[in-house]
């Protein structure tokens, strides 16, 4: 079951007046491995007493989660052919998003390793590089 199913039967529960303890033990009864946790239950119940009804998620301050686009992508892809010997935090300073979010760009979508300080393709071993060094 979903977090927006969760939200709609944690409301039923409050306009059947019932509790918060109540409210969870039978959610925890229905579903005992997948139930939101208590403070999720009074967070929810809190909103509810405020008048506030709809059991969507309201949006929320802060960074966005999703760093991982088209854009971010291609941008670390020129910067790093540009100078392979950049750094993943000089990266990260650069766009503005974390060290580790490049990181993941980085590795799992451009297929890229460092090796000798220089960025590489992750098929391209030191044993194939120094052949073509000559």
């Amino acid at each position: 079951m979903d977090k927006k199913e969760f939200h709609v039967l944690i409301k039923y529960r409050f306009l059947k007046r019932k509790n918060t303890v109540e409210a969870k033990t039978s959610l925890d009864a229905k579903f005992p491995d997948t139930a939101p946790e208590k403070s999720t239950i009074k967070d929810w119940y809190a909103k509810f007493r405020r008048g506030e009804m709809s059991t969507e998620d309201g949006e929320r301050s802060g960074r966005p989660k999703v760093v991982v686009t088209d854009e971010n992508i291609n941008k670390i892809r020129k910067m790093i052919l540009n100078y392979r010997k950049l750094k993943l935090n000089e990266i990260a300073d650069t766009l503005k998003i974390s060290t580790e979010d490049v990181h993941h760009i980085v590795q799992e979508y451009l297929g890229m390793r460092k090796l000798c300080a220089k960025w590489v393709t992750r098929e391209l071993t030191f044993a194939k590089n120094k052949s073509t060094v000559g």
